[in-house]
């Protein structure tokens, strides 16, 4: 059975569907929804708000003013927060279900920092195929994967955003595994850089860690959308960034070679 890793779909759910045969396995490493692409300028954000006011929040946080870009969006809710908040709630909703119906049988699931854990978790339990394997470790075709989902920590404050602490205490889980999953990278320099943010994001030195301690044959994640560098070895291990589905709209074949 052939194994086809996928992280950061951002919304994509009709890519997704032609990208992993019917057959195969998903692991999906996170960031279902699309609220923001700030390439294309697409998401919910730019279907509730102005796109002038979108524009301006997109370049605030990418100057670091993450409070300005809170700021903007609290003045354009003024005196209709309620509205807004469902209209959000109700376009994410639907994000998630179309992701969700377009998984196959079997999806191995874990959340980034953009999902909505508790809306995940539900869709989750109705959905016989698509299993939440977070702080697990499961053997497909003979080798064993373990799963890490989550982001460290940012001024964003977003919804899938854990403690260090936590983070750790996931990676302790797994025991010895060949494949490592996670959404964030290790905190490598060059697999953190993103050369059009131009900033570095939060990598992960529990991840390191275990990857310098264990040795997998391979570490996946997704997370830094355009990455300096997408592949290098930490020892014998190849940390792989899988790419920013959304953007590629192509799934990233394993190999246990």
């Amino acid at each position: 059975m052939a194994i086809y890793v996928v992280s950061d779909l951002h919304g994509a759910a009709d890519a997704l569907r032609k990208a992993v045969p019917e057959g195969s396995t998903l692991l999906l490493l996170g960031d279902l929804v699309n609220f923001l692409d700030y390439i294309s300028m697409t998401g919910i954000l730019t279907e509730v708000f102005p796109m002038e006011d979108v524009q301006r929040v997109v370049d605030l946080r990418t100057a670091g003013e993450v409070e300005e870009a809170r700021e903007v969006m609290r003045e354009r809710s003024a005196g209709r927060e309620e509205e807004v908040r469902a209209e959000i709630g109700r376009r994410v909703t639907q994000q998630y279900q179309a992701v969700f119906d377009a998984l196959i049988d079997p999806t191995y699931l874990i959340l980034g920092n953009v999902d909505n854990p508790p809306l995940a978790r539900e869709l989750a339990a109705g959905s016989p195929g698509v299993h939440l394997c977070d702080g697990r470790a499961i053997s497909l075709e003979g080798e064993r994967f373990g799963f890490v989902g989550g982001a460290l920590p940012t001024p964003l404050k977003v919804a899938g955003e854990v403690s260090n602490e936590d983070m750790a205490a996931r990676v302790e889980a797994l025991g010895e595994v060949d494949v490592l999953c996670s959404h964030i990278p290790p905190a490598v320099p060059e697999l953190c850089f993103d050369t059009v943010a131009g900033k570095h994001e939060r990598g992960s030195e529990a991840l390191l860690r275990y990857i310098e301690d264990v040795q997998p044959k391979r570490a996946y994640f997704g997370h830094v959308h355009q990455p300096l560098v997408s592949s290098l070895h930490v020892g014998r291990t190849r940390c792989i960034n899988v790419g920013y589905f959304r953007s590629t709209q192509r799934a990233w074949r394993h190999s246990c070679d």
